[in-house]
């Protein structure tokens, strides 16, 4: 389906009379494609004395027309427009961005307007370094982006509560689908505890209700023990809310009591179980069971990158696995008692600044060619970073062939691993490289598609750090004092590739009405790392200078344009 013809839509108000009205008010809405009124509509406000909870109101609009649908290649939006009058004044208006589509979880996987999506997605802490989880807007959209545009993720999991706006308004302007849960994680308190959970629910559902991204909701608290009748009220709740949605409840056990409309199970062995119940979903796999950091060797970032694959490949293996979201996007702080010693859990496809391991490259490549023709090997190229010899070099692409060449010389031709990922799109290559040392030099990979070469990339051999290179997201914020963007630091060979054992001190200067969000000089882990720049609350220029001890001075400019007044 690609178009709702002569679409109607009922549009549920919530007054609160904060004071008594006397005299009827009046609610005008309508829905808009863009800058177009596809339809309006009117609904009378009885008077009412003065009240604390809202009271509902349905307004219906007819004859939209042509509605397109949502989805993760066109996610078409819509705003709705609602007005309360007094006679001809205004005391109240808001909006609201929806999106029409259809979805649901079925015995043969996800479907999504008429049709099988198979998920492939990562959990996602919403933390940053030096600050938590007190990021703006900008911050937040850009890890949407990051997901669905870098990692080419068509799921990803609010791990563990509800997040930013911000972060889910993103993911429907982006085609990103998104499961929700409640805040949580193993614990389940007394009943007042539980009290305060079920309106978790409530408070997660009317809150976000109206995100097309949003395809279940998790009401159950993660990786916690079975509670009959807590978990029923979870449930009822939801679908009293929002019959509209299915219900998930991420759970660690396959012998948990299923009260939710999705099984959604946390799987960290390999093979992964099998599928008890119609509709399942995988919602973490290997995360703490083989933490990685991008200055690990070869041998474990490779295996590190497998380990995804082959969970996969198994999910793509059978149907009735609606897909996998795997455990997790980014790197993340924690508590003492976890993670790796220094308060950091490596359990992430890309580091806690949101640079990428080469498990990243993996999810990247099961994107369509289409989309974008990747080609990211699982390696640095370094002939004895391998406890006896570089011996297995691994590809992650989409293409459907390659070629590499070291020192200009043709060495090896490959085809896509079908043998052990017969179930995958676009299975990773291997070749074994110790036939291939003859000799040493630059390592040059080329990508083909139907005969034809489609991308190259290059490694140096030189073992040297060449370049400095300053990255900023955005060049132009707001004045809100508030508004932050990442500047990402690379250190890399001559053609660009990071280097992974530079840990330079980079000196950081910084002109103009903006600070500075993190370490100063800031040392670089595996090559890389990232600071953010947050603006005050004055209008103008910003010229950050980043300052290596050998390769030199990069810097860049920033426009902080003046903020909009704010609404009361």
């Amino acid at each position: 389906k690609d178009v709702l013809a002569h679409a109607s839509v009922d549009v549920e108000c919530f007054v609160q009379h904060l004071e008594a009205s006397r005299e009827p008010l009046l609610l005008e809405v309508d829905i808009r494609d863009g800058e177009k009124v596809l339809a309006k509509g009117q609904q009378r406000v009885p008077p009412s004395n003065d009240t604390t909870q809202p009271v509902s109101q349905t307004v219906h609009l007819d004859n939209l027309g042509a509605v397109k649908l949502w989805d993760l290649t066109h996610p078409s939006l819509y705003s709705v427009h609602v007005r309360l009058l007094r006679g001809t004044n205004v005391i109240d208006e808001d909006r609201r961005t929806v999106g029409f589509r259809e979805a649901q979880f079925t015995d043969h996987g996800f479907e999504l307007n008429g049709k099988v999506v198979k998920l492939r997605g990562l959990d996602r802490h919403q933390t940053f370094p030096f600050v938590g989880q007190a990021m703006p807007a900008r911050a937040q959209r850009r890890d949407a982006e990051i997901l669905r545009k870098n990692l080419r993720c068509n799921i990803v999991r609010t791990s563990h509560y509800p997040q930013s706006r911000h972060f889910l308004d993103a993911c429907d302007e982006m085609g990103l689908l998104v499961l929700e849960e409640i805040p949580g994680w193993q614990h389940i308190g007394d009943d007042a505890w539980k009290a305060l959970s079920v309106d978790n629910v409530r408070r997660m559902i009317r809150r976000d209700w109206n995100h097309p991204s949003i395809i279940l909701w998790g009401v159950r608290i993660n990786e916690s023990k079975d509670d009959h009748d807590f978990y029923t009220k979870t449930n009822a709740v939801a679908h009293s809310l929002d019959p509209t949605r299915q219900t998930g409840g991420i759970r660690y056990f396959q012998e948990s009591e299923f009260v939710e409309d999705v099984f959604t199970m946390n799987d960290f062995g390999f093979p992964l179980k099998p599928p008890n119940h119609p509709r399942y979903l995988n919602t973490e796999f290997v995360g703490h069971t083989y933490p990685t950091k991008t200055i690990d060797n070869v041998e474990r970032l490779r295996e590190h990158t497998l380990r995804h694959a082959r969970i996969h490949n198994q999910l793509a293996s059978n149907p009735q696995y609606a897909g996998g979201i795997g455990w997790c996007a980014f790197d993340y702080n924690t508590h003492g008692d976890f993670g790796s010693g220094d308060r950091i859990c490596y359990h992430g496809v890309t580091d806690i600044f949101r640079e990428p391991k080469p498990a990243a490259g993996f999810y990247k490549s099961q994107c369509d060619a289409a989309e974008e023709i990747v080609l990211e090997p699982a390696f640095h190229w370094a002939r004895g970073d391998e406890s006896i010899g570089f011996s297995r070099a691994v590809i992650c692409s989409n293409c459907e062939h390659l070629k590499l060449y070291i020192d200009g010389k043709l060495e090896a031709e490959i085809d896509p691993d079908r043998t052990e990922f017969a179930h995958l799109p676009y299975p990773p290559f291997s070749v074994d490289l110790r036939e291939l040392f003859h000799h040493w030099g630059d390592l040059r990979i080329e990508g083909y598609i139907q005969g034809k070469q489609v991308i190259a990339k290059n490694y140096s051999g030189k073992g040297v750090d060449a370049k400095f290179a300053l990255v900023p997201d955005d060049r132009r914020l707001v004045a809100d004092g508030a508004d932050s963007t990442r500047v990402v630091f690379r250190v890399t060979d001559e053609f660009g590739a990071i280097k992974p054992f530079a840990n330079d001190a980079i000196q950081l200067r910084l002109e103009g009405p903006a600070e500075i969000i993190g370490d100063n000089p800031f040392s670089l882990v595996g090559g890389t790392g990232a600071v953010w720049i947050r603006t005050k609350e004055e209008p103008g220029s910003v010229q950050l200078v980043a300052i290596h001890p050998q390769l030199g001075k990069q810097q860049v400019e920033f426009e902080i344009g003046p903020a909009s007044p704010e609404v009361v």
